[in-house]
């Protein structure tokens, strides 16, 4: 479900990104830094944003299923997004459910960061969108009245994030990640994934190993225990030492 990928997409990030910030390869000296693929740290609002953009790309793979609700995060923005997503990559869970589909976007994200403000910031916005409507903030079977919420609360993060002089060098990373988690969370399921896509298997558990999707274990187990280390992992990132 959609907010168990955007919990996963934020805990991965609010867990890695600290470290691979301090990795050798990525320090001030090295050429990757150059290309504008990670800082040497991050700033708090750098962490917070990243975790938002973790856990809105975390519903990418998702954007090839027009009925989900994710694809109604922006009303029809992003339906008709997600219809041309699903016809492009095969039906839900295809194309975009792979290796290559992270790879792919997390480079676009990182050309975008590094060539095109413009595309950067609309991208941004989107994936904090999707982050928000993602864990469920909005008007129950409201849908316009939802967008609009969500609209609202995307732009004046947006906003926040701007005045914090929020640098965006690690979106590629952060976009890559989202969607390698959902991957891999889909792979737990009985359903799986077509992760070397082009090939066509399909890597999962077996049905009585594998997660039922929607059922009480990830509502009323995962979910709480996902929240739970995201808001702790948020205070060991940021509390004062």
């Amino acid at each position: 479900m959609g907010h168990t990928h955007a919990l996963t997409g934020a805990a991965a990030w609010l867990a890695a990104a600290p470290g691979l910030a301090a990795l050798p390869y990525l320090s001030e000296s090295s050429r990757l830094v150059e290309l504008g693929v990670m800082a040497n740290a991050l700033t708090p609002a750098e962490l917070m944003a990243g975790a938002l953009v973790c856990a809105g790309a975390a519903m990418l793979p998702d954007l090839d299923h027009p009925s989900a609700t994710i694809a109604q995060t922006f009303g029809p923005v992003t339906w008709v997004l997600s219809k041309g997503i699903s016809w492009i990559s095969g039906g839900h869970r295809g194309a975009t459910h792979s290796l290559v589909f992270a790879a792919g976007t997390g480079v676009l994200a990182h050309w975008l960061a590094n060539s095109n403000p413009l595309g950067r910031d609309i991208l941004v916005v989107l994936l904090i969108g999707l982050a928000l409507r993602a864990i469920g903030l909005g008007i129950p079977r409201k849908r316009y009245g939802s967008a609009l919420i969500n609209i609202g609360l995307t732009v004046g993060l947006f906003a926040i994030f701007r005045s914090h002089e929020v640098g965006y060098a690690w979106l590629g990373l952060a976009v890559a990640i989202g969607c390698l988690v959902h991957v891999i969370g889909d792979c737990l399921t009985e359903r799986g994934c077509p992760v070397l896509w082009p090939l066509k298997r399909r890597w999962l558990l077996p049905y009585k190993i594998g997660i039922k999707t929607g059922r009480a274990f990830e509502q009323k187990v995962l979910a709480p225990i996902l929240s739970i280390v995201v808001i702790a992992l948020l205070y060991f990132r940021l509390a004062p030492l």
